[in-house]
């Protein structure tokens, strides 16, 4: 699962690491994003590709079609959504990339939940797959992503059973084109993905469970 995630370096920062010139319709912005707490219910900004030029929107995460009757979704998981009533359409044509520094998950200690920061060993950012309405600026009742979900293995496992798809710069790329298809996609998300072995987590403070909380701080290991 995916519930909690940091956006904190600049737009930059993110983008030199797909590749060195990119077609793109997306300002130049020396700023940090400086959210270390970006949660479920905002807008996230969400890179995705339209008219093969990659475009940076801001995005609400959470989606509910039209004849959804519960609260929004914030995650699908890859195992079911290419054939999934609600999420093919989005597989097909809504797949974007979300910028990431780690994400958070919360694990029982006793008889409260302590939640841990994992992060790639490498430091290197975290290119979420994602799915969403499109086109992105619609701006209707219906805009909004999910971030795709896969099976945890090795040691994430022991802090929770699911983990964001993360994806290689190169499967990130790939995954957004217009070009690929839903089966094509499929296979990107299977062969291009991040393994476990590549991810070391920390504890960090329980401050990151209050929203309002934006700190570098969040991030920080846990004092013993």
């Amino acid at each position: 699962m995916c519930g909690r995630f940091a956006q904190a370096q600049t737009r930059e920062a993110y983008l030199s690491q797909l590749a060195e010139e990119l077609a793109r319709d997306i300002p130049y912005d020396p700023e940090p994003i400086g959210r270390y707490n970006v949660a479920p219910g905002t807008k996230v900004l969400l890179l995705n590709e339209r008219e093969e030029q990659l475009h940076l929107d801001p995005v609400h995460w959470g989606y509910a079609p039209g004849w959804w009757d519960k609260a929004p979704l914030i995650n699908a998981r890859v195992e079911t959504a290419a054939s999934s009533r609600m999420f093919k359409p989005l597989w097909q044509h809504g797949r974007a990339i979300v910028f990431a520094d780690g994400w958070f998950e919360w694990k029982k200690d006793g008889d409260k939940k302590q939640p841990y920061f994992i992060y790639r060993q490498d430091g290197k950012p975290l290119f979420f797959a994602a799915i969403g309405s499109t086109p992105f600026e619609r701006g209707d009742e219906n805009e909004g992503f999910l971030i795709v979900t896969a099976a945890a293995d090795k040691g994430l496992i022991d802090i929770h059973d699911r983990r964001p798809l993360v994806l290689t710069p190169e499967a990130a790329l790939a995954w957004m084109s217009q070009d690929i298809g839903g089966k094509e996609a499929e296979e990107i998300a299977k062969d291009g993905a991040v393994p476990a072995g590549d991810f070391s987590w920390h504890p960090v403070t329980r401050s990151v469970g209050n929203i309002r909380n934006q700190g570098a701080e969040l991030i920080a290991p846990l004092e013993e």
